[in-house]
């Protein structure tokens, strides 16, 4: 449950790999680490420190040119920060944007084939500190492998995250660029939704159990900027499970199931035997099926948007 609890937050909605990835093989023969390769690029570099999206420092000898990246939406990040092809191995259902499917995987967000992790001999590992396989998280870490925690809480902190990334494989220009074109879609967002008042949501991620999003969540800010309260916002766990007498009990104004492809519907049909329901009542049951939304890239603001232009529908 922990597993596919993990693979659902993260956007992974038992997607089939695309066709295009391969492993990586445990014994294939590795290129030798880019400042290895072009010893005037290694005289050139200048050692740095970044601090990534917890605070943490990170030193490296130069900008990093050896990227692994284990998870989905940093992938997307590493994408629109200009470094994708700095990305020498991912996790799967790294789908976005479509060139990151060639890219090489060595596991999920839960399991990491760590074997094939060290034989790349990337120059930093790019994690999500709330998502995948903690005691892995910490072998790899222990193996020497500077690690970069990348992490949203917000939809405001897109922008300086894509900067840091920028930062660390030295492609700020893209990185700025696109970190402003966000700054500017945001505002608009705010300014078209956020002051509304759309009532209380519950998020639901999962059907059985029923699974939805706590305060912290990403997720719970996106409905915040659609001028929407997340009914169960008090609650600190970020993917909490919640019994059918909660729900009653808080009542939403509206359900929205946030589903895999195909299932919304029968989600929503579940929720029909409870006429009492505010959200129910007023037939304010919304199939959301979009798998950017928990992805955790620039592309849950694209979600986002479309998530709002259907709430403000919602009356």
């Amino acid at each position: 449950m922990l597993r596919a609890l993990t693979l659902l937050l993260l956007g992974l909605y038992a997607v089939a790999p695309p066709a295009a990835t391969a492993a990586v093989p445990a014994t294939a023969a590795v290129p030798a680490a880019t400042s290895a390769a072009n010893p005037a690029r290694a005289a050139a570099a200048t050692p740095m420190t970044i601090t990534d999206d917890t605070g943490a420092r990170i030193a490296l000898p130069g900008p990093a040119k050896r990227i692994v990246s284990l998870s989905p939406g940093a992938t997307e990040m590493l994408f629109a920060a200009g470094a994708g092809d700095r990305v020498i191995a991912t996790v799967e259902y790294s789908d976005t944007p479509p060139a990151a499917r060639r890219i090489p995987r060595v596991g999920d967000v839960a399991a990491i084939d760590v074997e094939r992790l060290v034989a790349l001999r990337p120059d930093v590992a790019i994690i999500w500190p709330g998502g995948g396989n903690a005691a892995q998280i910490e072998k790899i870490s222990r193996l020497g492998l500077p690690l970069y925690r990348q992490q949203l809480d917000a939809l405001a902190d897109l922008p300086e995250s894509l900067r840091r990334l920028g930062r660390l494989a030295g492609t700020s220009a893209v990185a700025e660029a696109h970190a402003r074109e966000l700054e500017m879609r945001l505002a608009h967002l705010n300014r078209e939704y956020a002051g509304g008042s759309r009532g209380t949501v519950l998020l639901q991620v999962w059907n059985r159990p029923i699974y939805t999003v706590g305060g912290t969540q990403l997720m719970s800010d996106a409905l915040r900027s659609c001028g929407a309260r997340n009914v169960f916002a008090d609650l600190k766990d970020p993917g909490p499970a919640v019994d059918v007498e909660a729900v009653i009990a808080r009542d939403p104004d509206i359900i929205v199931a946030a589903a895999p492809a195909g299932a919304a519907a029968a989600w929503l049909d579940d929720w029909k035997r409870f006429p009492a329901l505010r959200a129910v009542r007023f037939g304010h049951l919304v199939p959301f099926e979009d798998d950017r939304f928990s992805r955790f890239g620039p592309s849950i603001l694209d979600a986002t948007e479309a998530l709002c232009k259907v709430l403000a529908g919602t009356r």
